[in-house]
């Protein structure tokens, strides 16, 4: 016997069904509306990160360190007005690493660089009257369930005119609505950052260098962070008359 892969069939038709579709007025708004991104919020968000880094080879300084700030969430958690971020915080360290052969009065060293992201996350509460628009809170699907009453024979060992009053059990009934809602969305504006970095296993360097420079691998960091950021959703706006001046 072949066995039936599909995991459900259906009847096919070549016809098209005439739908009927009803006008729903737009709720509040009585003039021509577009649907466009409302700027809920502009915060400024501060948080402080701690991160030990490691060198694959012995630095003799840091020339430059370029940095770029980098968001991997922003999700506000309505209706809650919880805001939730996570990124990092993208460096690329340029560094001078000494040459063999150092004498007392000079050394050599070749430029390298080192790319690292120190990770970060944090929460924050937006109170309600720091929003410049309120948001749009999710509605809430619903679902019901009904049956119908059936009569059943109940056979051998019943007397002959009981029956089983309940309802159907091979039967499944249910009303269920979906609501799409927008999902706010972020904008990032503007970051700052102030950093200090240390090394922490510092020794002279070795082969008779200059008696002042010195060789580490290892760099603790401490850095402030602060961002502007915008957060967005999309919401029904009325743009002006709709032309009905008569």
């Amino acid at each position: 016997m072949k066995k039936n892969k599909k995991c459900i069939s259906f009847n096919k038709s070549a016809s098209i069904e005439q739908c009927d579709s009803t006008p729903r007025p737009t709720t509040g708004i009585s003039n021509a509306v577009i649907n466009a991104p409302v700027i809920l919020a502009t915060l400024r968000v501060s948080t402080n990160l701690v991160a030990n880094i490691h060198f694959p080879d012995p630095v003799l300084e840091i020339k430059d360190i370029k940095k770029r700030l980098k968001i991997v969430q922003c999700r506000l958690l309505l209706p809650t007005n919880q805001l939730f971020l996570k990124g990092f915080v993208r460096k690329n360290i340029q560094y001078a690493t000494p040459c063999p052969g150092a004498s007392d009065s000079c050394v050599s060293s070749n430029l390298r660089s080192l790319t690292v992201d120190v990770p970060w996350e944090c929460v924050t509460s937006i109170d309600p009257d720091d929003f410049d628009t309120p948001p749009i809170d999710p509605r809430t699907n619903t679902s019901e369930e009904f049956d119908f009453f059936r009569a059943q024979d109940l056979g051998d060992g019943f007397p002959e005119k009981d029956q089983l009053l309940s309802s159907d059990l091979s039967q499944f009934h249910q009303i269920s609505t979906q609501f799409y809602n927008q999902l706010p969305f972020c904008e990032l504006l503007r970051s700052r950052i102030v950093e200090w970095d240390e090394s922490t296993d510092r020794e002279p360097l070795p082969d008779h260098g200059p008696f002042e420079e010195g060789i580490f691998h290892n760099l603790v960091e401490k850095m402030f962070l602060r961002f502007d950021i915008r957060i967005l959703q999309n919401q029904p706006v009325a743009v002006g008359d709709n032309g009905n001046n008569g």
